[in-house]
């Protein structure tokens, strides 16, 4: 009896020791959390946003697309978050400072579209080790990092669901390799890297539809349609109570009220 004992001492020890390493590796990720909210929302100076593009397909026409790719062609991110920062009285006039990476080989982990609530978490977790295995490794500040796949649209037609993390300030974008198409594409890399600091979602899952009010570009327009610009949000244009589109660049975007609400930004649009 007494040697029954002693084994299961030390057998609940170690279980003892191995949630408290458990709970303090929670601890550490929710205060790493917070801190990364925390920062890149006070808005007092720039958010350096690393764009690492990648190909997702063996495809000729997506390897050409990417040696063409240059720092060009996403100054209208910087340019549209400049202009709607001076809307809302931002502190800085500079919210977003871009930078494109070289090309990375390695692909970032798939979420199975079916995915539940624990899959989703381990997921998020292997995106997290993937992220920081291949990037970040640079000399200069890098606040968010943005994972653009190219498809060839002739390959690829239809492109999964983009994501953006808060945790890890950590965005994955599924673009087409196509010039025409770089203004939808800088749209989408907008949209998820203002889900990496906390905005959400204003369109309805079931058919994309902006909701009222928050995701329509101007809610108050007279007459309401067709709305003249598209919440970033939202991600679509309305033109009439059943009948939404696509913007095609950032020209056409607006950062709504209840977007700005959620990044910390002013509430004194102009």
């Amino acid at each position: 009896m007494t040697t029954s004992r002693g084994a299961v001492g030390p057998r609940l020890g170690f279980k003892a020791l191995r949630i408290a390493i458990l709970l303090m590796i929670l601890v550490v990720v929710a205060l790493t959390t917070w801190q990364e909210r925390y920062l890149s929302t006070r808005w007092h100076i720039p958010l350096y946003v690393s764009i690492y593009p990648i190909a997702a397909d063996d495809s000729p026409v997506t390897r050409a697309y990417l040696d063409s790719l240059d720092a060009d062609r996403f100054k209208p991110i910087d340019q549209f978050f400049t202009r709607e920062a001076e809307r809302y009285h931002l502190d800085t006039s500079e919210p977003i400072k871009t930078r494109l990476r070289n090309p990375l080989q390695a692909r970032p982990p798939q979420r199975e579209p079916n995915a539940g609530v624990l899959s989703t978490v381990l997921w998020s977790l292997k995106l997290r080790y993937w992220a920081w295995r291949n990037s970040g490794h640079v000399h200069e500040p890098e606040d968010i990092r943005i994972f653009v796949l190219y498809h060839d649209p002739a390959l690829t037609p239809t492109v999964p669901h983009s994501l953006g993390l808060t945790k890890g300030l950590i965005g994955v974008v599924y673009a087409f390799a196509a010039p025409e198409m770089s203004g939808e594409n800088n749209v989408i890399i907008a949209h998820e890297l203002l889900h990496t600091v906390g905005a959400t979602d204003k369109y309805n899952l079931s058919n994309d539809s902006p909701r009222f009010p928050d995701g329509y570009g101007d809610p108050e327009q007279v007459p309401l349609y067709p709305q003249l610009s598209a919440e970033l949000m939202a991600g679509r244009r309305v033109l009439s109570p059943d009948k939404w589109q696509q913007p095609t660049s950032l020209g056409e975007v607006v950062i709504g009220p209840a977007t700005a609400l959620e990044i910390r930004w002013p509430q004194h649009a102009r």
